[in-house]
């Protein structure tokens, strides 16, 4: 019997999946949280297999779960099961290892064998996210301008951002603006959006 925890903060998505998993015969629900600090106190309790986790929850995030989950219980394997398939994402959980990505728009066929292939030991990533994370493998940015980007995505001014890389105030600026060329971004605020989703910054 494959027991399984679920971590997910919109209630309608965790009922649903509970009770999808309720119809099969080898896995159960042994627990159900809707907060990302709730997710290791209950996997300690329940002792699950595999735990089913969304990335954007209160408390604390998904990945950085998985993460104590990973330190405190090693046994249990991470299956990350999200609407945001960002290539950052997919590359911490690697870095994480967490054991799949799965997005929420997968078939349910899909989720539940990726719930077994976890829990038999192997890795399962969601095909469009793989493709997306090949595809913004590369990132078109200097070191500069990634370093003036992170600042600014921070919150800095472009003074304040100046000071702490002992650069001109009008180099900044050009940093910035080669930046939102590069990216093909509307402005600076969107160049960090960008970056961040393909986790240059």
């Amino acid at each position: 019997m494959i027991r399984v925890l679920l971590a997910e903060d919109v209630r309608v998505l965790r009922e649903a999946l509970a009770e999808l998993l309720g119809y099969e015969d080898d896995i159960e629900v042994v627990a159900a949280v809707d907060r990302g600090d709730a997710v290791v106190p209950a996997a300690l309790r329940h002792r699950p297999d595999v735990a089913v986790i969304d990335i954007e929850m209160p408390g604390l995030n998904g990945l950085d779960a998985a993460a104590r989950l990973r330190r405190e219980l090693p046994g249990c394997r991470t299956l990350v099961l999200t609407g945001v398939g960002r290539p950052a994402h997919l590359r911490r959980g690697v870095e994480e290892e967490v054991a799949g990505f799965m997005l929420k728009d997968s078939g349910p066929r899909d989720v539940v064998g990726a719930i077994r292939t976890v829990a038999a030991g192997g890795r399962i990533i969601d095909p469009q996210l793989a493709y997306a994370a090949l595809a913004s493998a590369g990132s078109p940015l200097t070191e500069r301008e990634t370093e003036v980007l992170r600042h600014t995505a921070a919150g800095a001014t472009p003074r304040e951002v100046a000071a702490a890389l002992n650069l001109t105030y009008g180099t900044v600026r050009n940093y910035l603006a080669s930046a939102v060329t590069k990216l093909d971004a509307r402005n600076r605020v969107d160049a960090i959006r960008i970056a961040a989703e393909a986790g240059w910054v």
